[in-house]
């Protein structure tokens, strides 16, 4: 039979992992076939939808990516969202059949965090950890770029150190459009010089070359401390914003959170 875009022979078994990454701004979510993943889709996140809505959208989705929800057989789940956890678990139980694996304390992660509290560290902060290291060795910085703008440095031992957080550029340009009389919503595309000769170009020169600045201070900062030997890896939504700016990315892999959260599910099995 056909299975998305994946054709499985008659009598072939194959498992279909979904992760699931509950952000602030999107779900982001991918489906896994074995250990290929073979799609991905993503919603807006919006803590008053309930279950019932999310389950029409993530079936749809689904369905347009050409996967069935009844092949869905195992799910992994981080969230920065609690509410929407509590949401996405009833989704999965009620739609799917599935009891999810859900990325927090006494989870097994295979990484050694050194933060002082390790609680505090966001599961997609982890489960991109994960998925660097075991693509990519160590050491590492790894800078996501979401609704916030985060920094994560891994040793060349394979520990988590720590890192940074900013507000995300779009964070900082809704702050601009919703705290002042004459600023506007702008595209966020880099204009043709630093020095803004109208309002538009003048935001969009502190938006992006002024966040690509920020970025580029901060992986130098990061590399003092981790090496120099360290690679830089980018990822989240608006990583392609900045990445055409600069050349302190080694890698640039948008689906970093998915293949941790894929990682991980490995791990606890």
């Amino acid at each position: 039979m056909i299975k998305g875009y994946l054709i499985i022979l008659p009598g072939e078994r194959t498992y279909m992992l979904l992760a699931m990454d509950i952000g602030n701004t999107v779900v982001t979510m991918g489906v896994f076939e074995d250990s290929k993943l073979v799609t991905t889709l993503r919603v807006a996140t919006d803590t008053r939808r309930l279950a019932d809505e999310y389950g029409v959208m993530v079936t749809n989705a689904l369905i347009l990516k050409g996967v069935a929800p009844t092949d869905i057989d195992s799910i992994c789940m981080c969230s920065v969202v609690p509410p929407l956890t509590v949401v996405f678990t009833e989704v999965c139980n009620t739609l799917f059949e599935v009891s999810p694996l859900i990325v927090s304390a006494g989870v097994r992660t295979g990484l050694p965090i050194l933060y002082d509290n390790p609680r505090d560290v966001g599961a997609d902060r982890i489960a991109d950890a994960v998925a660097a290291i075991d693509l990519y060795g160590a050491p590492l910085i790894v800078v996501d770029l979401g609704t916030a703008t985060v920094f994560d440095a891994i040793s060349k031992n394979r520990e988590y150190l720590g890192g940074a957080i900013a507000p995300g550029i779009n964070l900082a340009a809704d702050s601009l459009f919703y705290n002042t009389s004459q600023l506007r919503r702008v595209e966020l595309i880099a204009p043709g010089s630093a020095i803004g000769k109208s309002t538009t170009t003048a935001l969009q020169s502190g938006l992006v070359l002024g966040y690509t600045g920020l970025i580029t201070t901060m992986v130098e900062r990061f590399k003092s401390e981790v090496g120099q030997d360290a690679q830089v890896i980018g990822t989240g939504g608006l990583i392609n914003v900045i990445a055409q700016h600069t050349s302190i990315f080694n890698e640039i892999n948008r689906d970093l959170t998915l293949l941790g959260l894929k990682a991980i599910y490995n791990l606890n099995q």
